[in-house]
């Protein structure tokens, strides 16, 4: 094969049956297309995981905001729409693995996108790591020999963290197994997965609601909040709905396994983060109006597993906290199967180390077997850090959220700049014969507000306050930990770049990959 570099925007060609859709792009269908519509709803939304996310959460929203980090949420939410629906138009044109990489690819230059896909792909990992610490704030709260690791259960305890590791490597063996065996185990278990934990966030917001303490009212109170006042309670606050809404943008990352992906795939993105949106802030108000106290310290420690026990006794408390504990498990298992995904994608590319290996699918699973062990081991050796200090976990869940947030503006940023220049349109039809999802002229408005929301909340996320990142003191690099962590993600990156003995290509970029099709 000869090597291309990208080129200038081309009309799109025709859209062949799914069965073929990949050809168009230069890519074989490699990965078993057997996804349906509520299957790629399933893997944007037990990304996203509002249980886990939310109860993950709550208590440092609560801590740093008091009721009133509440309004954060629909902020956060309406900020993710405006992308969501930039990544809809996106997921209609180029349903393909590997959805941010690939975007960013095509709508600037090769570079660009390659640095786009690897800060996200390093970003999914650190997901994963973070997802995995969310059964430290459940399990133990169900039965206390889930501490295994001395007798604190806080995860701001040295014991709490330290357990956090262990809970989470357990998980991560599980979900790495899963990964392998076969993607309609996956799907089932996604699926089934989701279900329930939609069905428990329904009842934990119904059963609160129906055992409320105070009105709505509260949430115009800063009462229990830190010191830092109203617009600091809510930048602060705004750290639990912008963890929540991330992983949107897996059910692009499974289009290659969706049946009719330039159909299904915008659709359930914006399903996706819709429902959980409407969700997760139910379940916060429900909470917030439930707590036994608002004042005792509690919530901003134990969180919403405390509101629950204390509310609705142990019995329902912890059936509905079980269904928390499959929403965990559910969401690290999608959140390292979208890692798998952008790895695979990239590594098909050729662009990263040992890509023919990272790039190899098993024929009778459809599954890409290395990239799972790889996400695995580096998400497990992430924990560790948790050994080290309580602190970790905060520092793991906003380096997250950045890492996402920035690649996400790398997508964002140059499809503004492809507008602009009157360049992107996406019209055309799907595999049913209907037209594309497009924004049509409220394109260059929503993708507009989309980039500065998506660069002012990273800049909100990563700037290092002590008070946040190294409350106790005496740990810089924790207070820097997101900073750091860029800069050597990038630096790293850089460096493979310019130790490549030739230039970054595709190897399977001939004749279309990473460049416009033909009609």
């Amino acid at each position: 094969m000869t090597t291309t570099t990208p080129s200038d925007v081309r009309p799109d060609p025709p859209h062949p049956p799914d069965d073929g859709s990949l050809a168009e792009f230069g890519y074989r269908q490699e990965l078993h297309r057997s996804l349906g519509r509520y299957a790629s709803f399933a893997a944007g939304f037990s990304f996203i995981s509002v249980l886990t996310t939310v109860f993950q959460f709550f208590a440092f929203g609560y801590a740093f905001g008091g009721p009133v980090f509440f309004w954060a949420w629909p902020v956060v939410l309406v900020g993710q729409l405006l992308v969501a629906a930039c990544f809809a138009e996106l997921a209609a044109r180029y349903p393909i693995s590997g959805a941010i990489y690939q975007w960013s690819s095509r709508l600037s230059n090769v570079t660009f996108g390659w640095f786009a896909g690897w800060i996200m792909v390093i970003g999914q990992i650190v997901v994963v790591a973070a997802a995995a610490l969310a059964l430290q704030m459940v399990l133990p709260a169900i039965w206390s020999g889930f501490q295994l690791v001395g007798t604190d259960p806080a995860v701001t305890s040295q014991d709490g963290a330290a357990n956090a590791a262990v809970l989470g490597v357990i998980l991560l063996v599980l979900t790495t197994l899963v990964n392998i065996v076969d993607n309609r185990v996956m799907s089932v278990i996604n699926r089934v997965g989701v279900t329930a934990e939609i069905i428990g966030a329904a009842l934990i917001v119904l059963l609160l609601l129906t055992h409320s303490e105070r009105s709505p009212g509260i949430t115009f109170h800063t009462t229990g909040a830190a010191s830092s006042g109203l617009f600091g309670a809510l930048a602060v606050g705004s750290f639990t709905a912008a963890y929540v809404m991330i992983g949107f943008d897996s059910a692009g990352e499974m289009s290659e396994e969706t049946h009719h992906p330039r159909r299904t795939a915008p659709r359930t993105i914006l399903t996706a983060l819709g429902a959980a949106g409407l969700l997760g802030g139910l379940v916060i108000l429900g909470g917030l109006l439930a707590a036994p106290s608002l004042t005792d310290g509690h919530l901003g420690v134990d969180g919403l597993s405390y509101v629950l026990t204390s509310r609705l006794g142990d019995g329902v408390g912890k059936v509905l906290l079980a269904d928390v504990v499959v929403a965990i498990a559910v969401a690290t298992l999608a959140i390292q199967t979208a890692a798998c995904r952008m790895l695979f994608s990239m590594a098909r590319d050729g662009q990263l180390p040992f890509s023919r290996r990272l790039a190899r699918v098993n024929p009778g699973t459809g599954m890409p077997s290395a990239p799972a062990l790889v996400v695995g081991v580096l998400a497990a050796a992430l924990l560790l850090l948790n050994f080290v200090s309580p602190d970790a976990f905060l520092a793991i869940g906003t380096t997250c959220i950045v890492m996402l947030y920035l690649a996400y503006a790398m997508v964002t940023g140059p499809l503004l700049i492809r507008r602009l220049r009157g360049e992107f349109t996406p019209e055309g039809t799907d595999e049913t014969g209907g037209r594309l999802f497009s924004l049509g002229r409220w394109g260059i408005p929503v993708n507009a507000l989309a980039l500065l929301y998506g660069l002012v909340m990273t800049v909100n996320l990563a700037w290092p306050r002590a008070a946040v990142y190294d409350p106790t003191g005496g740990h810089w690099y924790f207070q820097w930990f997101t900073v750091l962590f860029l800069l050597v993600t990038v630096g790293v990156g850089a460096l493979y770049r310019l130790l490549r003995a030739q230039p970054v290509h595709s190897a399977a970029e001939p004749p279309v990959a990473l460049q416009e099709p033909t009609r």
